[in-house]
């Protein structure tokens, strides 16, 4: 008997040339580089081009995992594009991703939880390759955040960037003695009534107008901690394994104090906890993936590793996956 795994193969990132350092944006808003620092962590982030959108982000990460994946577009059957700011309207910007790197086969979609994005759209593909839908998924986070953002509102345009990054999984099938590999588990979660701590003030149907990010900072930190720590023991919970045994925790890089405060409740020592927020700021739903790759490319994840990816995002949306991580 034999179950199937959706196995990470290779993973990629990418970053606007343009770095928009804290001194820099001290300079247009009523801030300092040391409040920036001691609140979020974050020290600077990158900024998208003129012209350059949000699909071109996601095909330069997708390249990246493609090559050390060795596979090429003709062996992927889907791609899924986790993003808040995406080209157009319509048509989704997976099928713009999916024109530029060529593939005329398969099918591609958009996910859109924010931040969350990326472990959504994880979850999402795993149960396509589990179900047999695709062979390979490219599943990609991918975001021009700045070009939603109100850059006369401190409490809001320090904390995002831009950014995108990409992981290729492939379903394999293993021996029920070789099943603890891969994706071994994930949990999702919403709560539509907290939909005013985090969002924008536009959209197509409401106002015609695209608007701007508008959050309750203290409000969203106050349910952040909670809520991931509560999803984060349903997987363990489901997968069989304690937070002891972890090798590696990603979150989502939204603000290091976050990050501590979850890494605290779930007992995960600092030294296993992954951040890059100090990097990018926080990238949406291209952050985990961002973090993902630096942790790989530096050695730190290895093959036989026990890596969890969190993330919580506007709506509220929250979710967590647990990965064998395997070269």
């Amino acid at each position: 008997m034999t179950v199937t795994r959706s196995i990470v193969r290779g993973v990629g990132g990418y970053l606007p040339q343009r770095i928009l350092t804290n001194k820099e944006l001290a300079q247009r808003v009523d801030t300092t580089d040391e409040w920036i620092v001691q609140r979020t962590g974050i020290s600077q982030r990158h900024i998208a081009a003129d012209g350059e959108f949000t699909s071109d982000l996601a095909v330069r990460a997708a390249e990246k995992a493609l090559a050390r994946a060795g596979v090429s577009i003709a062996g992927i059957d889907l791609i899924i594009v986790a993003t808040t700011t995406p080209d157009m309207t319509f048509p989704a910007t997976a099928t713009l991703v999916q024109k530029k790197l060529g593939m005329h086969h398969g099918f591609a979609l958009d996910l859109q939880a924010v931040c969350s994005g990326f472990v959504y759209a994880m979850a999402t593909a795993d149960s396509y390759l589990k179900n047999g839908m695709a062979r390979r998924a490219l599943v990609i986070g991918a975001e021009t955040f700045s070009r939603i953002l109100d850059w006369e509102d401190r409490t809001t345009c320090v904390l995002f960037g831009d950014g995108a990054g990409a992981i290729v999984l492939e379903a394999v099938d293993l021996a029920d003695g070789a099943a603890d590999q891969g994706v071994l588990g994930s949990r999702l979660r919403s709560d539509g009534r907290q939909w005013d701590k985090l969002y924008v003030d536009g959209g197509v149907s409401s106002t015609g107008t695209i608007g701007h990010v508008r959050m309750q900072g203290r409000e969203v930190f106050k349910h952040a901690v909670g809520m991931i720590s509560d999803v984060i023991e349903d997987v363990l919970s489901e997968t069989g394994y304690t937070s002891a045994q972890l090798n590696w925790f990603v979150p989502h890089q939204a603000n290091l104090r976050i990050i501590n405060g979850v890494g605290k409740k779930m007992g995960i020592p600092a030294s296993k906890v992954v951040v890059t927020v100090d990097r990018h700021a926080n990238t949406s739903a291209a952050s985990v993936p961002l973090a993902l790759e630096t942790a790989v490319l530096d050695g730190r994840i290895k093959s036989g590793d026990l890596v969890m990816l969190e993330a919580m995002g506007g709506g509220f949306t929250w979710g967590a996956t647990l990965i064998r991580w395997t070269d």
